[in-house]
Parts: structure tokens; sequence; C-alpha cells
């Protein structure tokens, strides 16, 4: 039987024999990780942008709603049109959200969609004959844009809607 024994023991002092990174393995690494992180953030700044411009956009649909529901509440029938329902551009309005939001409301009636450009009430609707007939059709555009716009796709284009309200009985 043979003895075992340690015939390979290297000669060399304990302290060249001990492996670490060197300085340009820990400069390359930190590099690395730097990038990574700056990407990163730049995600999550993008992310922060789009979320606060698609909450502006809802908040500005929803003025939108509000002023669109105003409308369809209004009269018009044989004897009655409300104020919110006369003919031509009405003054832009400035609304302000509860978060502090300002947007810009427009609106415009016009009293017959039928004709180019927008008929206010000095405009007198004829019928086939030709004879003046109180109008009975009216096309409500309502624009609803931001006040002090900022940067970004959520300002480019502005919150629109046209409805048409017909002479009720």
């Amino acid at each position: 039987m043979k003895s075992l024994t340690a015939t390979n023991v290297s000669s060399t002092p304990a302290s060249s024999r001990q492996a670490g990174f060197s300085l340009i393995e820990v400069v390359i690494a930190l590099l690395i990780i730097m990038i990574c992180l700056l990407s990163v953030a730049a995600v999550f700044t993008f992310v922060v942008n789009q979320n606060a411009g698609n909450k502006s956009r809802a908040q500005a649909l929803a003025v939108l709603q509000l002023e669109a529901e105003t409308i369809r509440a209004a009269k018009f029938n044989g004897s009655t049109t409300d104020a919110t329902l006369l003919g031509g551009a009405q003054a832009q309005r400035l609304v302000t959200a509860e978060n502090g939001n300002a947007f810009l409301v427009d609106v415009e009636v016009d009293n017959d969609p039928t004709v180019d450009g927008l008929q206010n009430e000095a405009y007198v609707c004829l019928s086939p004959q030709g004879d003046a007939v109180p109008c009975s059709l009216k096309e409500i555009t309502i624009t609803v844009s931001f006040a002090a716009p900022t940067p970004g796709w959520q300002t480019a284009v502005p919150a629109v809607l046209r409805l048409r309200r017909v002479r009720g009985n």
C-alpha cells in the first residue's frame, strides 16, 4: 500500500496565490452597471411623462363630457331655444379641473350644417320652396384643449366632439 503524501505543494508565497479582480475589470463592471441604471432611469422618466399625459387627456375628456351633457340638456323645441344653443361661436371659457389643470373650452353652434360656414342666429333657414322657416337642425362642435400646454404628444390634438340636435316638439 502506498501512503498518500502531498507532493504537489506550490512553493509560491501565499500572497501571490490569492485570486481577485484587477482594476480594469472593476472599472468595466462599473461602466456596464452605470449604463444599465441610466437606461432604467430614462425608461422611468418616459413612463412618468406618458402617465401624466394620459391623466391630463382623461381630465380633458371629462370636461368635454360635462359640456356635452349641458348641450344635450338644453331645450330646443318649437317655442324655446336655450341660450347655450344659440347659433355662432360662443366665447372661449377657461375651466379648471380639481387638480388645477386648466382647459380652454370652445363651442360653436351651426344653425344649418348643410350650408358651408358657421351660421349664427341671423341666418334664415329656407324650405325647399324658398320660404323662411325656423332652423330645425343644429350642429354643435365642442373643443377642449390645454390652457398651458407642455411639450409632449398629449397636447398635440385637442378633444373634439361634434353632435347634432333636431328641433323637438
